[in-house]
C-alpha cells in the first residue's frame, strides 16, 4: 500500500485534505469508494503512474483528510484540489462513491474534466431498490446506530461481495484490506455526528448535457438495479459506453486489477489530445 509519508495536504477553510500526486503525463484522478480511502486504488495508482500523472485524494471525512464541520460538496473539494495543482482538464476515475463524485464534478465543473470512468456508480442521486441491497443497507444503519462495529463491518463486506455470493467466496486479503481502511475511517467519526455533505439534485436532467466521453465499468455480479441504472447512464450520455468485468461485483478494481487497469488506460489513451 502507499505510505502515509507520500501524502500531501491541501489546506481548506475546513481542515486539510490529503492527496497523493505521482507519475507524469496526462492527469488521471482516482476517486475511492465510501468508508475507505485512496489505498483501495493502490493497484491502479501503481499501474497508471507508469504512464500518467495520478492524483488520488482522500475524500473529506475519509482516510487522512479532515472531517467536515460545516456544509460541503464533493465536487467543490475536488475542483479546489485540481485548481491548486493546475491539473485540469483531467480524467476522473471513480469507484462507487468515487464514481458519484466524478459525475458530480463533470456536471458542476465541466471545464476541469476531459473524460469520466465510473465504476459501480451512476449519478450521486442513485438509490437502491433491490431488496437485497435495501436490507443490507438497513442492517448496516442499525448496526452503526447501535455501535455494533462488527455487525456494521459484516454488512459493509456483504456489499463488496454482491448479492450473488457471500464474502467467503472472495479473496480474503481483499476483505482484510477493506476492513482495515473502513475501521480507520470509522474511527474518525462518532455515531451522533452530523452528515455535512450537501448532495446535488436534478442530476439526471443534466446527464444528456455531459460533453466528454464517459465509460461505465461494472462487475457482472453487481446489484441488478445498479447495473440497469449504469446502462441507462451510458445510453443517456451523448458519448457514453459500458463494459462489464466477469466474476466481480462492487470492486472489480480489487478483484481483477489487471483487467480494470487496462480498460482505464485504454480509455485515457483513446481520448483526444489535450
Amino acid at each position: 500500500m502507499t505510505a502515509a509519508a507520500d501524502l500531501r495536504f491541501l489546506p481548506s477553510s475546513d481542515g486539510d485534505l490529503a492527496y497523493l500526486d505521482t507519475g507524469s503525463g496526462d492527469p488521471v484522478v482516482l476517486l475511492h469508494s465510501g468508508w475507505v480511502d485512496h489505498r483501495v486504488l493502490d493497484a491502479q495508482i501503481a499501474a497508471l503512474a507508469a504512464e500518467f500523472r495520478v492524483i488520488a485524494p482522500d475524500v473529506r471525512g475519509h482516510g487522512s483528510s479532515a472531517n467536515a464541520t460545516g456544509p460541503f460538496r464533493w465536487a467543490d473539494d475536488l475542483a479546489a484540489l485540481l485548481r491548486h495543482l493546475d491539473a485540469g482538464p483531467v480524467v476522473l476515475v471513480g469507484v462507487s462513491m468515487g464514481g458519484a463524485i466524478a459525475t458530480d464534478t463533470v456536471l458542476e465543473y465541466p471545464e476541469l474534466v476531459r473524460g469520466v470512468v465510473a465504476c459501480g456508480a451512476t449519478t450521486s442521486e442513485f438509490q437502491y431498490t433491490d431488496p437485497w441491497a435495501r436490507q443490507t443497507q438497513a442492517e448496516s444503519a442499525r448496526a452503526l446506530g447501535a455501535g455494533d462495529i462488527e455487525g456494521w463491518l459484516a454488512s459493509f463486506l456483504r456489499f463488496a461481495s454482491g448479492p450473488h455470493r457471500t464474502p467467503d467466496d472472495m479473496d480474503q486479503d481483499i476483505l482484510r484490506r477493506l476492513r482495515d481502511m473502513a475501521l480507520h475511517t470509522l474511527s474518525k467519526h462518532t455515531a451522533d455526528e452530523k452528515n455535512w455533505h450537501v448532495p446535488l439534485t436534478g442530476t439526471w436532467d443534466r446527464v444528456p448535457k455531459i460533453g466528454v466521453p464517459v465509460l461505465i465499468v461494472n462487475g457482472a455480479l453487481e446489484v441488478p438495479d445498479l447495473l440497469a441504472e449504469a446502462e441507462r447512464f451510458a445510453r443517456t450520455v451523448p458519448d457514453g459506453r459500458s463494459v462489464t468485468i466477469e466474476g466481480t461485483a462492487h470492486y472489480p478494481n480489487l478483484e481483477k486489477p489487471e483487467e480494470f487497469n487496462e480498460i482505464v488506460a485504454g480509455f485515457v489513451r483513446a481520448l483526444p489530445a489535450r
